[in-house]
């Protein structure tokens, strides 16, 4: 829902405009040279193509994934674990097509999550932990926070409301590998076609400057550009109409290109200082830099689209396709975490010594997340959850909790 290697994706778009061609083309062989008259000369065995190359392999699964013991998960048993079984059935409910999960899922169905010491049991007879790690073998990495922002708007354009949010257009192509190369999976390249060809789709400045290439249907229109920004840095929303009435937005599709930290910019451009650069500090500066404000927006090429979700939802949908729960779900980087499961992550609360150690359910993912030890906290909906989430950027642990038996299971691949 939420929120970066440049040779990979130009390697995977030059394969794919290749393959809309119809394959790579045999080059012509060089004119024959006219023999002399007396001994004619022998035709030349013919050179065997090369080989093709294969794509650069991306982790495998779980290799950044270690078993260990129970009493080697640090602080586990700080966290009240009934307080994590709605947000598991959710996941339940994502993953009923995938093999590995179908066991423990239908013994959780018919269990009372409201007994701690069942709860607790359950976890540590059904799952195995596995600490996770990084590429360097690291163990800790960053945790951020996002939340559901409210902003005001409007259902048609009006004088205040007029900034566009924009449904996902008809000509955004979304190209899968998985079934030619199925370690592929979680890679997804995005384009349009220009003739024969798949090129690049429009960046966030085209779309907003108008390129004349650029067509879609707003869903609904924002009275605020830096609200919607960030609105899309956070894959959802609500919008307040004239009558107070909410509209519920969520992530249909992203643009492809990749999320550039604007925060990160200011800090090196020195207009900011590093524990400056959250939320509530970039658009503090956005307020004092009204005329630098386009020109830093438009540094993120990355540009999200919206569709409309039902207002019963308990919370936005997730990659996993069930709504998120605050306070107990993360995105994370599918690579190394497999989506849907459960994650109990050791990290301290935002801009503070104090411990935060709590399970929680892998149910998201983010163009910003990336990494093994990586997450993004999900804080829930409203200014109190985008406070803690615009000032969280805390290290922490991770350990990934996945059934007995899982790595000898089938598994069903993941969508989003």
């Amino acid at each position: 829902m939420k929120r970066f290697v440049f040779p990979l994706y130009a390697f995977y778009a030059s394969l794919i405009a290749a393959a809309m061609l119809g394959g790579c083309a045999t080059p012509e062989p060089a004119p024959k040279p006219s023999p002399p008259v007396a001994v004619p000369t022998p035709t030349p065995a013919p050179v065997p193509p090369a080989p093709p190359v294969a794509p650069p392999a991306p982790p495998a699964p779980l290799a950044q994934l270690r078993p260990v013991d129970w009493n080697a998960v640090l602080n586990w048993k700080d966290d009240t674990l009934t307080d994590i079984w709605p947000a598991f059935l959710q996941s339940c409910a994502g993953l009923k097509n995938q093999p590995a999960w179908q066991t423990v899922c239908g013994e959780a169905q018919a269990m009372n999550g409201a007994n701690e010491a069942a709860v607790r049991a359950f976890f540590e007879q059904r799952f195995q932990p596995h600490e996770v790690f990084n590429v360097d073998n690291t163990l800790e990495g960053t945790v951020t926070g996002y939340y559901e922002p409210l902003i005001k708007g409007d259902r048609v354009r009006t004088m205040k409301a007029r900034f566009p949010i924009y449904a996902a257009p008809d000509d955004l192509i979304v190209v899968d590998l998985t079934s030619v190369y199925p370690e592929l999976k979680s890679m997804r390249l995005r384009g349009r076609l220009q003739g024969n060809k798949v090129v690049p789709y429009a960046t966030r400045s085209e779309i907003e400057n108008g390129n004349g290439t650029f067509r879609a249907r707003p869903i609904a229109w924002a009275e605020d550009p830096v609200e919607l920004f960030f609105m899309q840095i956070q894959g959802s929303g609500r919008i307040e109409l004239p009558d107070g009435t909410h509209l519920r937005i969520g992530y249909a599709d992203q643009n492809g290109h990749p999320y550039k930290s604007i925060g990160k910019l200011l800090v090196e451009r020195g207009e900011l200082k590093l524990e400056e650069a959250s939320m509530q500090g970039i658009k503090a500066w956005g307020q004092a830099n009204p005329d630098k404000l386009t020109e830093l927006l438009h540094s993120n090429p990355s540009y999200v689209f919206f569709k409309e979700l039902p207002n019963g939802l308990s919370g936005p949908l997730g990659a996993l396709g069930v709504p998120l729960t605050a306070g107990r779900s993360i995105a994370v980087d599918p690579k190394f975490i497999p989506l849907g499961a459960p994650v109990f992550l050791s990290t301290t609360w935002p801009n503070s010594p104090q411990p935060l150690n709590r399970l929680m359910m892998a149910q998201d993912t983010g163009g910003a997340i990336r990494g093994a030890v990586r997450a993004d906290f999900y804080w829930g909906f409203g200014a109190a959850a985008g406070e803690q989430a615009g000032k969280m950027k805390q290290k922490g642990r991770m350990w990934v909790l996945l059934p007995k038996g899982y790595a000898a299971q089938p598994l069903a691949a993941n969508s989003k």
